[in-house]
């Protein structure tokens, strides 16, 4: 058994930082080395090795893999769905060219894995609306879907022509207490159980009866590391896997919110986002990843708000 380096990218965001820990807890906190632009999360802070690092720069990414002995590497770095709408030519040029390093990278170092996220935002208004299916009509309409569905094909293609183990999910909106989100349209489902606890309300840039694919932190992360561990043999997907865990409504889960908070109050407000969220699926097939290496959610929604809560009081 060859002893696996990890190296994880975009360590410090709202996946990192608990993929991190993860990590650490199964491999050993020496064998996973953090890395981020920013500054080391409180949360990582004593329990692995921690590096500075731009993903950007190539070189300096090479010289980390190469001096760390990497032999698996996580990129988690990316400019999300609202805030890329905001600056698109920036969220192609970060999105797209941190993959290109990696991957460039991992071809050469003989990296014996890549993890890389995709997400629901490669589907688009003509993507079919209920259990969206693994293959299907993709035509996405914000820069955070094109890099992603452009950054499926890149990992399909290193693999095929290259023989790189990349794997992938395409993760729907994610839900933590631990870190906070990052700049996604489906970033309200952590931000209402925050404003529920402080204020006793909560106002939604959403309308309410806007239904997405949503999943509890610890099953994405389980469900990473569940793929990432599968046999190379089972991984009949090489783009990326749809995955869920639940879907939901603002007034859904503020109706949960209120058996526990009974005063709890939210006021609809829809900026931007909405023309965004209404483009995705209201929910997802996941049926491939059940089948090729048996996937299966933990977290409802019920189980989810009575966890948050407990976690955030």
């Amino acid at each position: 058994m060859i002893k696996e380096k990890i190296l994880v990218i975009g360590a410090c965001g709202q996946i990192g930082v608990e993929l991190t820990l993860e990590l650490r807890r199964i491999y050993g906190g020496a064998q996973v080395v953090a890395s981020d632009l920013r500054e080391e999360n409180e949360l990582l802070k004593g329990t692995g090795p921690y590096v500075s690092l731009d993903v950007m720069n190539k070189e300096m990414l090479h010289v980390q893999v190469i001096r760390q002995n990497i032999t698996q590497i996580y990129l988690l770095a990316a400019i999300l769905s609202a805030t890329g709408e905001k600056n698109p030519n920036l969220a192609w040029h970060l999105n797209m060219q941190s993959l290109l390093n990696v991957l460039e990278i991992a071809k050469e170092e003989n990296i014996h894995k890549v993890y890389w996220p995709s997400s629901i935002a490669v589907f688009g208004p003509t993507s079919p609306k209920k259990n969206c299916p693994q293959q299907t009509i993709i035509e996405p309409i914000t820069v955070y879907g094109i890099s992603k569905y452009a950054g499926e094909f890149w990992c399909n293609y290193y693999n095929h022509r290259y023989n790189l183990d990349v794997r992938s999910l395409r993760y729907p909106g994610l839900i933590s207490y631990k870190s906070q989100p990052g700049g996604g349209t489906t970033d309200y489902a952590v931000e209402i159980f925050y404003d529920a606890f402080e204020q006793k309300k909560y106002k939604c840039f959403l309308k309410e009866n806007t239904y997405l694919p949503m999943m509890y932190m610890p099953d994405a992360i389980r469900a990473t590391i569940e793929l990432m561990e599968a046999d190379a043999k089972n991984i009949s997907v090489r783009t990326s896997y749809n995955i869920s865990g639940m879907s939901f409504s603002p007034k859904e889960i503020g109706d949960e919110i209120k058996k526990h908070i009974p005063d709890f109050k939210i006021i609809y407000e829809p900026d931007y986002r909405q023309t965004i969220a209404e483009s995705w699926p209201q929910s997802i097939d996941d049926s491939v990843a059940k089948k090729d290496w048996k996937w299966k959610p933990h977290f409802d929604l019920s189980l989810m708000t009575t966890e948050m809560l407990e976690n955030i009081q």
